[in-house]
């Protein structure tokens, strides 16, 4: 999508479409939405005086200006509640208009930038927020559709109009990053969507190294006599069951010196999760392609942070196989033998996501990194807690949990922090093993944190589980069904903060 900025006075703007907002119980209207009003006569005011808009988030309204203006067309969307706007509510708002857009099979169009002037948000913010909200909210998967006949175009362009001079440089700069960040979330979207025969742990790799010699990024993929000698037990035990190879990727981006501590990402990168011996149930089982999403959201965190070029060194770590019953997968009640070197008591084949983070967490431990973030869609129990509105946080540090949630309350992806308290770690105590790989139901998501935390030494780390916000099963705002990207903008903010 093409993204632009332009500096004009907004009842001057020629465009098929001119998107204005306003904010919910407004009795007047203030700012572009005022001026366009006027210069068509007060239809706007009529709308809302008759009650057909009202200001309400996701709300839109069409005009048809019959000339009056040179936009062919205004599209009013509401902000909702002036004292509650903020970023994420302009990157809502952005949504709504790009989806409605899309259903006037509109593809070209002209917005506002909503939230600054008189809705109090640094332009550069607002304008990063509607062009994440844009693209975000207008994405699509159809790859594998073979008829498109009935399928909304795709969007080519939107321009943001700013009559304030003084302004314009800074909506550039907000928009120039909205854009770099909203593609690597829909890099991501793309990667978990694929079904899991055309996204295999082979393909995962290639398309990191396709990504690597784009961005200019360092590239290594360990294969599974790399991952023997290294002792990586816990991971290949994961793998046995499976006819395809397992991989392990290593990305790095150095925008600081190669000896500077990096701050490292890891990605859980399950391309298809059968449960192994431990069977799922079959329903729902075709969802099982998105347990990967770890790894995507730690490539896409690499992808945006190269683009932005941040003066900082971050390595992306993601182990990837599929977890398949055979006769020669593992199975209940196996002990293997983890990189760290403790050793591992299977209980169930199904929680295969933390062995095989757990030989992640002890690689980064080579980089003696400043701060070590993972993320796994790993527990269902976090979808029983937190449901699919925010995802689980645990950490072995009180200073990354204050990074992480202020990182999240900028970008506008919650997390919540759920404790570790040593009391849980009775559940994973094994009596032939260090460790048992399951705790069972009572607190699942945070004994399988408890349980990383045993890889994760001599560093500070934190743990993300995405179980419950990797994928959307309708559209919601700025998330389209399907995957979501989750993660990344919290990532990219993260790392903007300490870089």
């Amino acid at each position: 999508m093409e993204i632009s900025v332009e500096l004009k006075a907004i009842r001057e703007v020629a465009s098929e479409l001119l998107v204005v907002s306003l904010f919910e119980g407004a009795t007047s209207l203030e700012g572009a939405a005022g001026v366009v009003d006027k210069a068509l006569g007060g239809a706007i005011g009529e709308l809302l005086k008759a009650g057909d808009i009202t200001g309400k988030a996701d709300q839109t309204a069409v005009l048809y200006t019959r000339g009056a203006i040179p936009a062919k067309r205004v599209l009013i969307v509401g902000l909702g509640e002036q004292n509650k706007l903020s970023a994420d509510g302009v990157r809502r708002a952005a949504a709504s208009a790009a989806k409605a857009a899309r259903k006037l099979r509109v593809t070209r169009y002209h917005s506002m930038v909503h939230g600054s002037g008189i809705g109090g948000l640094d332009p550069a913010e607002a304008a990063q927020a509607i062009v994440e909200g844009t693209i975000l909210g207008g994405y699509s998967f159809t790859q594998h559709k073979s008829d498109l006949t009935d399928a909304l175009p795709a969007l080519e362009a939107v321009t943001l109009v700013q009559a304030d001079a003084s302004t314009v440089t800074a909506v550039k700069q907000g928009a120039s990053m909205g854009e770099v960040i909203a593609e690597a979330v829909c890099f991501v979207r793309d990667l978990v969507n694929q079904p899991s025969n055309f996204l295999t742990p082979t393909m995962l790799a290639e398309a990191a190294e396709e990504m690597a010699g784009e961005l200019g990024l360092r590239c290594e993929v360990l294969e599974e006599s790399d991952m023997a000698e290294l002792g990586m037990g816990a991971l290949l035990g994961v793998a046995q069951g499976a006819e395809e190879p397992a991989k392990f990727i290593i990305l790095e981006y150095n925008g600081a010196s190669a000896d500077t501590a990096p701050y490292i990402v890891v990605g859980k990168g399950i391309t298809f999760d059968s449960g192994g011996i431990s069977l799922k149930p079959s329903e729902g089982m075709e969802a099982m392609k998105e347990d990967m999403a770890g790894a995507a959201t730690a490539l896409g965190t690499l992808r945006a942070v190269a683009a932005l070029k941040l003066p900082v060194r971050v390595i992306g770590l993601m182990p990837a196989t599929e977890n398949l019953p055979s006769g020669r997968a593992y199975k209940p009640g196996d002990v293997v033998k983890s990189l760290s070197g403790l050793t591992i008591e299977v209980i169930s084949t199904d929680a295969e996501g933390r062995l095989i983070l757990a030989d992640a967490l002890a690689y980064a431990q080579r980089y003696q990194p400043k701060a070590v973030v993972d993320l796994a869609t790993l527990t269902g129990a976090c979808v029983v807690a937190l449901g699919h509105v925010t995802t689980g946080l645990m950490s072995n540090n009180p200073d990354l949990v204050r990074a992480i949630v202020s990182a999240s309350a900028a970008s506008g992806e919650k997390v919540w922090e759920l404790p570790l308290y040593d009391e849980y770690a009775e559940q994973i105590k094994s009596d032939v093993a260090d460790v048992k790989n399951t705790g069972g139901r009572p607190a699942g998501t945070i004994t399988a944190g408890l349980f990383l935390s045993k890889f994760a030494k001599g560093y500070p780390w934190a743990h993300l589980d995405i179980a419950g916000t990797a994928f959307s099963d309708a559209d919601k705002g700025y998330l389209v069904k399907g995957a979501t990207g989750w993660g990344v903008r919290l990532l990219v903010q993260w790392l903007c903060s300490v870089s």
